[in-house]
């Protein structure tokens, strides 16, 4: 046995085993798709040996199908010792879908293949923890694990850490959510394993946290089975569910809530809500939209403009060209029925533009390769007449799937039939003062399949500036094959792709604001703003569950603080708010109302950019409060440019803070528990050595005292401005 717990440690890499968990560093690895492969019995001995910190187009030049995994190991018969006679195998993040077996056994199963019915869908962000039953596992023997995986589109596989075992608790096997239904919601428990246990239920009152309701009740689930009971949910309250069964330490809790909105209304009369500065280079074309919010119609004035940069009065939009560098101060005023606004700003021609965080929209997490002219056009009037335009946001970047399937005979790259004219659209966004933004790839293929710039980087810039494009999203994607053929593994390697196309950029007579999207990979925030990009992606894709935005938020933003600044900014992707889902499959956001305004506070903290990804004709009351409030923005757009910093880790309560240009701070105090928590405002300021008699809570816009105790929801947020120090 001992001989067989070596061999196995060689295979594996690195196998080891704490006291209720074993875990595993990789295993073997072969392409394609046999069922024969899930087998105890398989032969796999010709298989390559990988280790799970690599995705598979790293090991072969494979990108999309299918590939499978084959771990072999010895499982101890101590892991059987505890209150649950079973074991859990925790596969973490696999891309895309997997089916995974034990000794021939399946054990689970997430995201579907494109035999299933109903096709092809991915789980690549879901962590893959599958309960085994006992009865199937070898103990003290060897083991094999099976994993039937299908990917598309560059990474695939296992390359997000090692493996485990484990022995697990109740959370591991029983699950308690609370689901949408009509007038309310329903409690769903459902476990792998009998349990037998209480469930205890509380309404409360969301704005005052009176307790409407409370009681308790004894339930049994057998195994493989789930209990529904249904509640009804009135406007502004929260249920609150918790689950115990008295063989283990350890709860479960579920909250959920109705919207609620705590950005008071936008006066009637003008009131400006736009960044404080804008940059632009010489010669290059001026394309600033005035952010006024009131009773429409409204006249604009702009008193200080340079030579070469005019108004339309009736739209509010600035165009032209400023010839000579310099800072212009201007002053702005907006007219309306109700009254007069006037606001001060400066106009930054210079050598450096995105002086500000960029808000707008991307179509890629509403419409995804569906996405059309027709579509993003609709998209920008509703920009103008839902009135988010009116908070700044101005960017319409088209994500992928514009490309047309051939380059022309002198390669020369066009858009596909579902945009029939982009210098037409380009112009349509300029006349009413948005940007236009587009997509595209280093390597000769998008994620999507579409063409990439490889080869042609000059002649996509120029192409580009010629349809009017102010942004580029160049994502990494199809580049992995270069960059495998390659095997030069240095930070060079990674800068080279996205070096080449800045240079040919920067050559065009038009700023384009350059947006690098290559998932955080070799540190790009210490290299991005060398190779003046504007911004660059600090992790993967993220999606509207909880735990993604707090692997994206909370856990891979910490740190990056100095990095970002006036012109160079780190980017955690956009905002999963609204309604969200791919085009096919859009749904309500699967963040809780406070889950939301945790996002929106803390990517307002980051100086993120603020892309929506929703349909913007369907943004509902809760999810346009939550994106124009225009005091939260005013953090975000803040002209000093500092990110904040991650102050306090503490018990499920994290405190982040950042620096604000007239002295005072912006700090957010998450609550990152399943359960509400009390917080002694000044006490938590005092830990990062602020203090004051009131603050001004910024999502409620009213000054309160530091002295009271505040009950912050699960996975909300208490978020306020202090004085000047």
């Amino acid at each position: 046995m001992k001989r067989l717990l070596i061999c196995l440690s060689l295979l594996l890499g690195t196998l080891t085993l704490a006291a209720q968990e074993l875990t595993m560093e990789g295993g073997r690895f072969q392409k394609g798709d046999n069922p024969a492969w899930s087998a105890a019995a398989f032969d796999d001995s010709a298989w390559r040996e990988v280790t799970f910190n690599q995705s598979w187009e790293e090991l072969v030049d494979y990108a999309n199908g299918y590939g499978w995994y084959r771990i072999h190991v010895v499982i101890p018969s101590s892991l059987k010792k505890g209150v649950v006679d079973a074991i859990m195998l925790d596969l973490g993040a696999i891309d895309d879908s997997d089916q995974t077996w034990i000794n021939g056994h399946p054990v689970g199963k997430d995201g579907t293949f494109p035999e299933d019915p109903g096709g092809y869908s991915s789980e690549w962000g879901r962590r893959r923890r599958y309960i085994v039953d006992p009865s199937w596992v070898r103990w003290d023997r060897e083991n094999i694990i099976a994993v039937r995986v299908y990917n598309y589109g560059d990474p695939g596989g296992f390359y997000r850490g090692a493996a485990h075992i484990t022995k697990p608790s109740l959370k591991d096997f029983a699950r308690l959510s609370l689901v949408a239904e009509e007038g309310g919601y329903k409690a769903v428990l459902n476990s792998s394993v009998k349990t037998v246990g209480s469930l205890e239920v509380t309404v409360t009152d969301v704005m005052t946290g009176a307790t409407e309701m409370s009681k308790a009740q004894k339930v049994t689930v057998p195994a493989w089975k789930e209990k529904q009971l249904s509640y009804a949910l009135a406007p502004q309250k929260r249920i609150s569910v918790t689950y115990s069964d008295p063989r283990f330490s350890e709860v479960l809790k579920a909250e959920v809530c109705s919207p609620y909105i705590l950005t008071p209304p936008a006066p009637a009369t003008p009131r400006y809500n736009g960044p404080l500065v804008f940059g632009v280079r010489p010669g290059s074309p001026v394309i600033f939209r005035l952010a006024f919010s009131g009773e429409k119609p409204m006249k604009y004035a702009v008193e200080g403009l340079p030579d070469g940069v005019v108004l339309d009065p009736d739209k509010g939009v600035l165009s032209g060209s400023c010839a000579v560098e310099g800072d212009y101060p201007l002053t702005f005023t907006a007219t309306n029925a109700k009254g007069s606004t006037s606001a001060q700003f400066t106009l930054k021609v210079g050598t450096q533009i995105g002086l500000t965080p960029p808000m707008g929209w991307n179509s890629w997490n509403c419409w995804a390769l569906s996405v059309s002219q027709e579509k993003v056009m609709a998209s920008a009037a509703a920009l103008i007449n839902r009135g988010l335009a009116d908070y700044g946001y101005c960017y319409m970047n088209i994500d992928d799937a514009w490309e047309a399937e051939y380059r022309t005979p002198d390669g020369r790259i066009e858009a596909n039939e579902k945009f029939p004219d982009m210098k037409a659209l380009g112009d349509y966004l300029h006349s009413n003062g948005l940007k236009f933004g587009i997509y595209s790839s280093p390597g000769d293929h998008t994620c999507g399949g579409y063409l990439g710039s490889l080869d042609h980087e000059q002649q996509d810039a120029e192409v580009w500036n010629s349809w009017g494009v102010d942004y580029l999203k160049y994502d990494w994607c199809g580049y992995s094959k270069v960059y495998d053929a390659g095997r030069d593994r240095s930070t060079a390697a990674c800068i080279r792709p996205y070096l080449k196309m800045q240079q040919y950029l920067r050559e065009q007579p038009r700023d384009i604001f350059y947006s690098l999207c290559q998932y955080g990979w070799d540190k790009v925030w210490e290299w991005g703003a060398y190779i003046d990009a504007n911004s660059w992606r600090t992790s993967h894709d993220i999606t509207d569950t909880w735990e993604s935005l707090y692997v994206t938020g909370f856990e891979r933003q910490p740190g990056l603080h100095p990095y970002a600044g006036p012109g160079h900014w780190n980017d955690p992707d956009m905002l999963i708010v609204g309604k969200v889902g791919w085009s096919s499959s859009l749904h309500d956001s699967r963040l809780t109302p406070d889950e939301q305004y945790t996002h929106i506070s803390l990517w307002s903290l980051l100086a993120a950019n603020m892309l929506i990804g929703c349909p913007i004709d369907l943004i509902d009351d809760f999810t346009f409060n939550l994106l124009c409030n225009n005091e939260v923005n005013a953090v975000n757009q803040d002209i000093l440019g500092h990110q904040a910093h991650q102050d306090v880790v503490e018990d499920g309560i994290q405190i982040w803070s950042r620096d604000l240009y007239d002295g005072t701070h912006a700090v957010g105090i998450f609550n990152l528990n399943l359960t509400t928590v009390p917080v002694q405002l000044g006490g938590e300021l005092a830990k990062i050595g602020l203090s004051a008699d009131t603050v001004r809570d910024l999502w409620r816009q009213k000054e309160i005292p530091t002295d009271a105790v505040y009950q912050i929801p699960p996975h909300g947020v208490l978020y306020v401005k202090t004085g000047k120090e």
